[in-house]
């Protein structure tokens, strides 16, 4: 049975809060986006660079901890758009929600991780046999997890899988109630700068680390307009903040309260842009869509080109 263990600070970024619109005062609106974010983590992008001025629409922006109960209001039509990890999206797409990507933005694939603790015994991959690993369900920490014991030649019957939120893991992985961890930025930078936690496996040559901007289709039918100025703004934000680390670190870390050394180190090591949804780009992600069900994550075989509208363009 799992254990719910006490969160630590940074999980009260969790909470699923409407923030004020980012529009010009006085300025008539006629459409306003209900926007889902983690973590603040493409608010800020849009505000720091900029690109929150003169917007001819008003943005409510809510934050979630992490993808799924995102996904499960964007499924329920409770937001236009959100942004979330490619494999957590082709999780809820395969169910039926009437969803579809808009636009899309990678990260550098070492930005996902395998973490244990600095007093950990475990050096390597192979000393993950017999231990407690930690992830995400139906997402990039599952998905991490599992491809790296298939690289490595382990059943995964060999370790104990634990399907935890990144706030629970989190506070797990201090508590020694699990061996490994795996996760994604910021909360790797987090762990290795504050705790001291170290890197055994991460998602080169495993994982496409890319994040969705994902729409309702009743929001790309009523809304088309505005969804493309935003993914526009978010684009140019994102090539801002890799070209300026330092200041969007000032401003992010002044957002959500996580240390600004742990921001700007996050920020340097994802490196994330927008990228085109080309046909290279649809068959590495059916390629890794293809290995969730290999895995058992999906049941049934997502077709990758479905799930996309390429009538939008992120530039």
């Amino acid at each position: 049975m799992r254990k719910t263990i006490g969160r630590r600070d940074v999980s009260r970024l969790a909470l699923a809060l409407p923030l004020a619109a980012l529009a010009r005062p006085g300025r008539a609106q006629t459409t306003a986006l209900q926007v889902g974010d983690q973590l603040f983590g493409n608010r800020s992008v849009v505000e720091v660079s900029g690109q929150a001025e003169g917007l001819p629409y008003a943005i409510d922006w809510k934050q979630f901890p992490a993808a799924q109960p995102l996904l499960e209001a964007l499924n329920a039509g409770a937001l236009d758009v959100g942004m979330m990890g490619d494999l957590s999206f082709f999780t809820v797409f395969a169910a039926g929600a009437p969803l579809r990507a808009i636009g899309a933005y990678r990260s550098d694939p070492a930005t996902q991780a395998i973490l244990v603790r600095e007093d950990s015994p475990i050096r390597g991959v192979q000393d993950l046999k017999g231990r407690r690993l930690a992830g995400t369900r139906a997402g990039w920490g599952q998905f991490l997890i599992l491809a790296t014991l298939q690289r490595a030649g382990i059943d995964p019957s060999e370790v104990e899988i634990v399907l935890l939120p990144p706030p629970e893991a989190r506070s797990a992985l201090a508590a020694g109630a699990i061996d490994a961890w795996a996760v994604w930025e910021p909360y790797v930078s987090t762990e290795i700068l504050e705790r001291g936690a170290r890197v055994v496996a991460d998602g080169r040559g495993l994982s496409p680390t890319v994040t969705f901007v994902a729409a309702h289709v009743d929001a790309i039918a009523a809304k088309r307009a505005a969804l493309q100025d935003f993914l526009g703004r978010l684009a140019a934000g994102r090539a801002w903040v890799r070209a300026h680390p330092a200041e969007y670190a000032r401003y992010y870390a002044g957002l959500s309260k996580i240390p600004e050394p742990v921001v700007q180190r996050s920020t340097e090591q994802q490196q994330a842009g927008f990228i085109a949804l080309d046909d290279a780009v649809v068959a590495e992600l059916q390629r890794a869509a293809d290995l969730t069900v290999e895995f058992g994550i999906l049941r049934d075989r997502v077709d990758v080109a479905s799930t996309i509208d390429r009538s939008f363009t992120a530039v």
